[in-house]
């Protein structure tokens, strides 16, 4: 495991007992959390992007100010739904906020999961082509954008502009380079965890796949891992790619931590639908006394397989708690894993 960051929904909610209860409180929450996580040592601040939710939606905004408020560690996104980009904005967008932070942005992007709305895509603008799905529509918008981030002019200059073009066809600018290289695709499934890797992104596995086999959460995500790596060396791509999981971790060290998690139900894989068709199965969560936690981890066949963990955070406890969070695991558990 070489590195370990967080994972936030960005969940607000009025209700008296959460410490966001709005908008705002999520965000300037989750730039004070970025800034705590790289003061503890933590390796990543990743964002998750739901629209029509009280949940974090636009990313870009606050992936800037984090980059501008941190020096060291990653940013990024597990994920962005890419059925409602505008690749070529996006990778404007993408670009800045990455010269921002000088190089950090790590950009989880995906074909999208069932929203809070039906075909939430279609206010924002966009139709699926003739003989698309919405998902084929999100994988073209991806194929689109990792196209635009190679910086290779595409656009024809106008031979009277506003202001001295440079030789040949412009490509939008800002451009950052190196960026095209740190784009991770979400892949619920092995065929897409293929498709990512032939595509040459980065893969991240959540804490839900389709069910494929029947196995156990962690054995079919290795699995998945496993073949993406296979598929990413037949590809002939010269890089290494890189690999997240992400788990809910909890370490028991004091009554709050017991209080909260000390009985939650839910040490064991669920299964699910995700829509009507995909039988799905979700990752159980781990909450226990440091070394019987550890124990329990590595008996995680993802967990070995990925190089990359994200904690999945749980936000509306606020940002002091969630910071105690981070830190029992970094302190307590991490370095029997490996990392560091």
């Amino acid at each position: 495991m070489k590195k370990i960051g967080f994972l936030s929904f960005g969940h607000w909610t009025p209700s008296p007992q959460s410490k966001t209860r709005s908008a705002s409180d999520t965000l300037l929450q989750s730039i004070d959390l970025a800034v705590a996580a790289e003061q503890l040592g933590a390796d990543g601040a990743y964002f998750r992007v739901h629209h029509f939710a009280r949940q974090l939606a636009s990313p870009f905004p606050l992936l800037a100010a984090v980059g501008a408020k941190t020096s060291r560690i990653e940013i990024g996104t597990a994920v962005i739904d890419m059925r409602y980009e505008n690749p070529l904005y996006m990778a404007e967008d993408a670009s800045a906020a990455d010269l921002i932070a000088g190089g950090r942005l790590q950009l989880g992007i995906s074909r999208g999961s069932p929203e809070q709305v039906i075909d939430g895509w279609r206010h924002f603008g966009y139709e699926p082509a003739e003989g698309e799905s919405d998902a084929d529509m999100g994988r073209r918008h991806a194929d689109v954008l990792l196209d635009i981030l190679r910086g290779e002019g595409f656009a024809q200059p106008n031979p009277r502009p506003m202001f001295p073009n440079p030789p040949g066809l412009l490509r939008l600018e800002p451009h950052s380079e190196g960026l095209r290289e740190r784009i991770w695709w979400g892949a619920s499934s092995n065929a897409t965890a293929v498709w990512a890797a032939k595509r040459g992104m980065n893969l991240q596995s959540s804490t839900l796949k389709n069910d494929e086999s029947g196995l156990p959460f962690h054995v079919q995500q290795a699995d998945q891992i496993r073949v993406f790596r296979e598929a990413w060396k037949e590809a002939g791509h010269k890089r290494e790619p890189r690999v997240s999981v992400s788990r809910s971790i909890f370490a028991l060290v004091n009554d709050l931590d017991r209080a909260y998690f000390g009985s939650s139900g839910k040490d064991a894989d669920q299964i699910g639908f995700i829509d009507d068709k995909t039988r799905a199965i979700f990752g159980r969560s781990y909450a226990a006394e440091p070394d019987q936690l550890i124990e329990e981890l590595r008996k995680d066949e993802a967990i070995a397989e990925a190089d990359t963990l994200l904690l999945t955070v749980p936000n509306q406890l606020g940002v002091e708690y969630n910071a105690h969070v981070i830190e029992a695991i970094l302190t307590h558990v991490a370095p029997a894993l490996g990392w560091r």
